[in-house]
């Protein structure tokens, strides 16, 4: 038996601290009864029966399209779609946030783009063959503030802002499409705040202990923007707190 759009979610980067508190929430807030949840590999942690877990790479095209397929054809639509993908540094390949021109690197810029902003560009690609035709569906894709050109003020970071402002732009770009195809899609750019896990660690120094939030914390925020949110103001660039980030 096919679950309802309205009961139904995908999230997409399930394996991160932020995905799994989003899951938990998603499950016990926004009337989800059933959770498709996708990452390169399996989280270590057990949901039981509402949430199915499916290995996808999406750095892979070709995978994430077999498993649209796949769940069209089931017949399953989704009522909230999250994608939590994102990167911002790494050690083994030495790529961390530039501070100044001299430091940007071209291999170090592709990896930025690459993950902000082509993955998720290929699921809203690919998502519109599980959208219902007749029923609300909200998908939020995970930005950052610091994308926006207006609201740069500091500098830096060349390849996370100018990866995020990209994705901003495809989001904004979809948008269009989307209410031409499917009038009933909210599109999402969320800033979940500075949140306690891996990707803020070498950078959570100078943040006030108020500001550094929990991933249950970041979690119950969005979920709130994914119920009120409404397809006539899409597409939306907002940060935790529901406040409108300048493009």
């Amino acid at each position: 038996m096919t679950e309802s759009n309205s009961e139904r979610a995908l999230v997409i980067g399930a394996s991160s601290g932020i995905a799994q508190a989003l899951i938990e929430q998603l499950l016990q807030s926004a009337s989800v009864t059933c959770i498709d949840a996708v990452s390169r590999s399996l989280p270590k942690k057990d949901f039981g029966d509402s949430v199915q877990h499916f290995e996808v790479d999406s750095s892979h095209e070709s995978q994430i399209k077999a498993f649209i397929s796949a769940r069209k054809a089931e017949g399953i639509t989704y009522r909230y779609v999250v994608c939590t993908i994102g990167f911002l540094h790494n050690a083994e390949l030495a790529i961390k946030p530039e501070k100044r021109l001299e430091d940007i690197n071209a291999d170090a810029m592709q990896h930025y783009f690459a993950v902000n902003t082509i993955m998720p560009t290929l699921w809203l690609k690919n998502l519109p063959a599980v959208v219902a035709k007749n029923a609300p569906t909200t998908m939020a894709f995970f930005s950052a503030r610091v994308g926006s050109i207006s609201d740069n003020r500091l500098g830096g970071w060349y390849g996370y802002r100018a990866s995020k402002s990209a994705l901003n732009m495809v989001i904004k770009n979809a948008a269009i499409e989307y209410a031409r195809r499917h009038k009933q899609v909210t599109l999402m750019a969320y800033h979940p705040g500075t949140v306690d896990t891996g990707l803020s660690k070498p950078f959570q120094a100078n943040v006030p202990q108020k500001k550094l939030f929990t991933p249950a914390f970041t979690a119950q925020c969005l979920v709130k923007q994914l119920q009120f949110a409404q397809a006539e103001h899409s597409p939306y660039y907002v940060d935790w707190d529901a406040q409108n980030i300048p493009w």
